[in-house]
């Protein structure tokens, strides 16, 4: 077996040509924790902090057993790699020629003890051949880098000793390329700059050679306050004086070549990488890139967050329309995202590009803006297409731009760029995640259709755990594909757990969500990094700005701008005006930072804040859909947290609509950090909301968060509380038997306390629970308990209610004229008090009385003013109760139609919250219309 280890680069593992699956980061990192010193024993203690650094886990040596095991099982398919033990440790037996950094050190050292220059410069190249990027990409931690670090000192230092060598052979023409990119890298390595100046005056570009030298010589006296030294100093005198003695006479087959070359009529140049073997989905972008004008400059800027597929979009349409291009394609990746080199200089891709049109070496002018007009003059009335792929900013592409029509460009970033658009109109392109239908495509064609029959759940949780985040899907099938045998509920299984999420996303090179995903981040300033990371706290899908502000500590206009710097680079997305939201990939990615860069202390406060801008901001609206109910005492918000305004009914009720979602995470939040008072209290003031919206299972979930919260507190009237609440929202789902249980609870712990207004509510619920079930007496009893309980306490908006409540069931057991006269002074002490929340529910109770008294017109009246006020308030369960009753009156009236209607508009509302009663409804529609009762569909 051909057994190869590789580290300069990602970790990997081949055996036979075929790549060995060596699991997530903390797996390839322990690989490199002893492949950096096969057959020498490493002790445990040592691998500890190889792999985690001052991280490790509780328990870290059973840990790190466990993950030795798992590497021996991936590395089992070969005899020739063995992980065993010696006294002194675990040892990695394999021969090092197998280890691309040991044969990179071999053979430099072969190259640099042989006599023969030529044979010396090939070894060099050999070895640097085995780098494919820095060295243990994707890892990190303190040892990682510090061996990182000495590896890439030893690369750089054979990079110079092969170019002295070709230098020293007349071989100049070809580190001439390199040169160029690793002196933009590194503009003070004063050996590189006399390399690269010695190479450009052979090839007769002396101006550029000596502006080299100038640059260098301003660097070293800004940064350092230094002169070049004596070497670089006596080169640049001789490339002034043009001694003879800098040029070779050795006539190289390089030299040759380039001869002919320069006097070879020039090509069309064809830089474009190979498209991708797959292409799926983009029907819209291809569309919108398709509808560019062909006479005139195109310029379209394809924007997205990393993995999305920018790239790809590019080269499809390229190589789908070259017959449009027949002048050549240009290409350069400027590498603006890019983690292992700084981004490409303007400068730079120009120069790139007058050499692939053709122009002679001793042509270019030494001046950027001449050789940028140049370029432009070039392909002036030209077909050419421009691909700048992965640009940081509009600086960077500004200059790369062809002067007019008929050239097309294509540019990719994770910025918008929106400038160009301005300035250039350039056509925006926005990426977004692929749709469901687009991501099953890319997986059916991957893995085909029968294997995702196979396991249709967990090809399901694939799509849903990627989120159409193209990359995410590439890696999970790239996985699969390469182990025929792994089933597909593995990668799912990996997926639906945050912890290892992004573990799965990781096939063991640097293309992995992590790396990826870091592209971006570390472009981020300081403080839009730390938001980023914060920002990952955040317990919804989506975010307004104040609760932002509230994480980051700071006021909402502070805020903004960091928050556009997210959106520019893709890192969030901005889902509607002041809203904004994670890709769940990102927010794991988030977590994850959060997790290694921020204190506890400082994630806890955020959390605080956060909780305080919801508790507080959910008081007020819920005071404004409820301003006679018994308010909270609440504490003063935690300095930094942001408070949302809200001032009237309508914008508390479209704050709880927006906000829901993040609402019920913020209660879940609170109990999972244990801040047991925001955890019974932010329940507390949904209530009303969620109530009047018929959202049931969220008051039943959030209800039981508050009752543990108030249990950890051992807070009595809180448990009494929530218990009451908990009984209600039961009921509201006919867990009558669950909800009895509740009740009881509440009145024992009411009387306990001595809380007669807690006691008169809880008789008030287990009125309504009753009367439900059609035990009117019973209701009777309880509603009239609550009755005295409420005068008693001199609770008049509880007595209102009670009022209500005792007419009602008058009216059910028959007594309407009793009912009537109750509800009458009901609904008088509800509209002295304001309260159109009672005078609603009062409102129906008097047209029921007057239905069955037969004023049916007056009934109808009364249903119509309840069911406009509860439109107003938004609660569409009181709205239900209304339409029914609506509906029974219409048919008495033989308006059977408007019954009819009445009853399917309450039956829609229903089916959306999941009500117990509709299939009676059902049933009163089906024999209104002379059907029998329908299945409910």
């Amino acid at each position: 077996m051909v057994v190869e280890l590789r580290v300069l680069g990602s970790v990997e593992a081949w055996v036979d040509g075929l790549a060995v699956d060596l699991g997530p980061a903390r797996l390839r990192c322990l690989l490199t924790a002893l492949v950096v010193e096969p057959d020498q024993p490493v002790t445990a203690d040592r691998l500890v902090e190889r792999v985690w650094a001052d991280r490790a886990p509780r328990g870290a040596r059973d840990t790190l057993r466990t993950y030795l095991t798992r590497l021996r099982r991936a590395l089992a398919v070969t005899d020739e790699v063995r992980i065993g033990r010696r006294a002194g440790g675990y040892v990695l037996t394999l021969d090092p020629a197998a280890v691309d950094l040991h044969r990179f050190r071999r053979l430099t050292a072969e190259a640099r003890t042989t006599d023969d220059g030529q044979a010396a410069a090939d070894l060099f190249g050999r070895a640097l051949a085995l780098w494919r990027g820095e060295a243990f990409a994707g890892l990190d931690g303190h040892w990682i880098s510090a061996v990182r670090t000495e590896l890439e000192a030893e690369r750089v230092e054979a990079e110079l000793d092969r170019t002295d060598l070709l230098l020293r052979h007349g071989r100049h023409h070809e580190p001439l390329p390199g040169l160029v990119t690793r002196a933009a890298e590194r503009p003070l390595d004063e050996r590189l700059a006399g390399q690269l100046m010695l190479a450009l005056y052979r090839c007769g570009r002396q101006a550029e050679a000596l502006d080299g030298y100038q640059r260098i010589r301003s660097r070293l006296a800004d940064e350092l306050g230094a002169d070049p030294g004596p070497r670089l100093r006596r080169l640049h005198q001789r490339i002034l004086t043009a001694d003879p003695t800098l040029t070779t006479t050795l006539d190289t087959p390089s030299d040759t070549a380039a001869a002919k070359s320069a006097t070879a009529p020039p090509t069309p140049p064809r830089q474009l990488p190979a498209p991708p073997r797959m292409f799926t989905g983009r029907s819209r972008e291809l569309g919108v890139l398709g509808a560019g004008p062909e006479a005139d400059l195109m310029i379209a800027t394809i924007s997205g967050t990393g993995g999305v597929g920018k790239t790809w979009l590019a080269l499809h349409w390229a190589h789908r329309h070259l017959d449009r291009f027949p002048d050549g394609q240009l290409y350069v990746n400027l590498r603006g995202f890019d983690p292992g080199a700084r981004p490409v200089a303007p400068a730079v891709a120009i120069r790139g590009f007058l050499d692939a049109l053709g122009v002679a070496a001793g042509a270019i002018p030494s001046d950027p803006d001449a050789q940028a007009a140049l370029y432009r003059t070039l392909v002036a009335g030209k077909r050419v297409l421009v691909v700048l792929d992965n640009a940081a900013g509009a600086g960077q592409v500004a200059p790369l731009l062809p002067g007019g029509p008929p050239c097309a460009v294509l540019i990719t970033s994770r910025n918008r760029l929106t400038s160009l658009v301005a300035t250039h109109g350039a056509l925006p392109v926005p990426l977004t995640m692929f749709s469901h239908d687009e991501a099953h495509e890319l997986l059916v064609g991957h893995l085909g259709a029968d294997r995702l029959a196979g396991e249709p759940e967990a090809a399901e949780d694939l799509l849903r755990y990627c989120a159409g985040l193209p990359l995410a899907l590439g890696i999970v099938t790239a996985r699969v594909a390469t182990d025929p045998g792994m089933p597909l509920a593995v990668p799912a299984g990996e997926l639906r757990d945050l912890s290892t999420r992004l573990d799965a996303l990781d096939t063991g090179d640097e293309l992995n969500a992590r790396a990826v995903f870091s592209w971006s981040y570390r472009t981020l300033g300081p403080a839009t990094a730390k938001l980023f990371r914060l920002m990952s706290r955040h317990p919804g899908p989506e975010m307004g700005g104040s609760a932002v502000a509230s994480l980051a500590g700071t006021p909402a206009g502070t805020v903004r701008p960091l928050l556009a710097e997210l959106v520019r680079a893709h890192l969030l997305t901005e889902s509607r005006h002041g809203r904004f939201a994670f890709h769940d990939l990102l927010r794991a990615y988030a977590i994850e930072l959060a997790d290694r860069h921020d204190t506890e202390a400082d994630l806890r406060r955020a959390v605080h804040r956060l909780l305080d801008h919801y508790l507080h901001t959910a008081h007020t609206a819920d005071r404004l859909l409820e301003p006679l109910r018994d308010p909270l005492v609440l504490a003063a918000a935690v300095p930094g947290a942001v408070l949302d305004r809200i001032t009237d009914h309508r914008r508390a009720l479209d704050w709880f609509r927006t906000e829901l979602p993040a609402l019920v995470g913020a209660v879940g939040l609170a109990a999972g950090h244990r801040l047991d008072e925001h955890a019974w209290q932010l329940p507390w003031t949904l209530v009303t909301f969620l109530d009047r919206s018929g959202l049931w299972t969220d008051y039943v979930a959030t209800q039981r968060t508050a009752l543990d919260a108030a249990r950890r507190r051992d807070d009595r009237d809180g448990q009494a509380r929530a218990h009451r609440l908990l009984g209600n929202a039961l009921g509201r789902i006919g867990r009558d038997d669950d909800a009895r249980k509740h009740f009881g609870e509440a009145l024992d712990l009411y009387d306990d306390t001595g809380d007669r207004v807690g006691l008169a509510r809880t008789h008030r619920a287990i009125c309504w629970l009753l009367g439900q079930r059609g035990r009117f007496t019973e209701a009777l009893h309880h509603a009239t308990c609550a009755l005295e309980l409420f005068q008693a306490a001199g609770h008049r908006s509880g007595e209102a209610r009670a009022v209500n409540a005792v007419g009602w069931y008058h009216s059910l057991l028959g007594d309407h004229a009793s009912a009537l006269r109750l509800c009458e002074s009901a609904l008088a002490l509800h509209r002295e008090l304001g309260s159109t929340d009672g005078e609603a529910s009062t409102l129906d109770s008097i047209g029921h009385a007057h239905h069955h008294l037969g004023d049916h017109v007056r009934a109808m009246a009364c249903f119509e003013q309840a069911l406009s006020l509860y439109d107003e308030l938004g609660d569409r369960n009181g709205k239900i109760e209304s339409l029914c009753h609506l509906g029974e009156t219409r048919q008495a009236v033989g308006d059977l139609d408007a019954a009819a209607r009445a009853w399917r508009q309450a039956l829609s509302i229903m089916e959306e919250v999941g009500h117990p009663d509709a299939d009676r409804i059902r049933a009163v529609l089906a024999r209104t219309s002379g059907q029998a009762p329908v299945d409910d569909p």
